[in-house]
């Protein structure tokens, strides 16, 4: 094969690095690709990383040695986070989601590839540097988020079911309170899915009380999982928070009915970020 243009390296590296995020690539796997020297390489990559940093959508990181290499690092810039939540808080705030009974249509959000992507972007920038094995949700609506972060992140996704399936093996179950309507669930996860003492991060699109969530958190225990962090795309004030330290990225305070208004706010995670900046 010809040597490659510099131009057609950088294209073709940065396509590799993104569509690989957290995978460690040697140094060698680009020399031998490109038929060019190490040192053309590395040069190649300052360029990508000081493109990736100034843009805000990630980072190169170097891992010396024989075993080494270069892996993509997903960020999400706070200017660009913020632009999305807005977004997903105009949209939030249309009357028309409203569902009998104060309940918010969250369905088409949920749907759409674009968002959805963003959002796994802010949760892989959220949770970075943690040890992160596997991400649980539990079915429905929270599977595309958990999907979206773990492509990102680069790891599993494990699927908590409220009812059993013959195709799911032998289980563990285990008993919880759903917040809102104080009705007894069961949650249930195949043994198979998650090895034993694995780092969980959960994902979940909506969140009041945090019964289902609780719920999680001690499935898990059976497992001798640690929970390394809990995100959720909108929360919802409670009298009674079951839940403590989770990261959300926008807030129902107010749905009425009646007036037919919905008040939206940016999540803890903006007001923290905010905070340090």
């Amino acid at each position: 094969m010809e040597k490659w243009k510099r131009s057609a390296r950088l294209v073709d590296m940065t396509q590799q690095l993104l569509s690989q995020p957290y995978r460690l690539v040697p140094l060698t796997t680009f020399a031998e690709r490109y038929q060019s020297a190490k040192s053309s390489i590395s040069e190649d990559l300052a360029i990508i990383h000081e493109v990736f940093s100034s843009e805000g959508s990630g980072r190169l990181e170097t891992v010396a040695g024989a075993a080494g290499g270069v892996r993509y690092i997903p960020q999400m810039d706070l200017d660009h986070a913020r632009q999305v939540l807005d977004e997903i808080c105009e949209r939030l705030a249309n009357p028309e989601r409203i569902l009998p009974g104060g309940f918010l249509y969250l369905s088409d959000l949920l749907g759409e590839p674009w968002l959805l992507s963003h959002i796994g972007k802010i949760f892989a920038t959220a949770f970075a540097g943690k040890k992160i094995d596997a991400i649980m949700t539990v079915e429905t609506k929270g599977i595309p988020l958990a999907y979206a972060t773990a492509q990102y992140l680069q790891v599993p996704v494990v699927i908590v079911r409220y009812d059993y399936r013959v195709t799911e093996g032998s289980v563990v179950t285990v008993n919880t309170v759903s917040g809102s309507s104080r009705r007894m669930k069961q949650l249930s996860l195949s043994k198979r899915s998650l090895e034993e003492g694995s780092h969980v991060l959960i994902i979940d699109d909506f969140m009041k009380a945090g019964g289902t969530v609780r719920g999680m958190i001690d499935l898990l225990a059976e497992f001798k999982a640690k929970v390394v962090g809990v995100g959720v795309m909108v929360e919802t004030p409670a009298e009674e928070q079951l839940i403590d330290g989770f990261v959300s990225l926008t807030q129902v305070t107010e749905v009425d009915v009646k007036k037919r208004e919905i008040s939206v706010g940016l999540g803890n995670l903006f007001m923290e970020k905010e905070e340090r900046s």
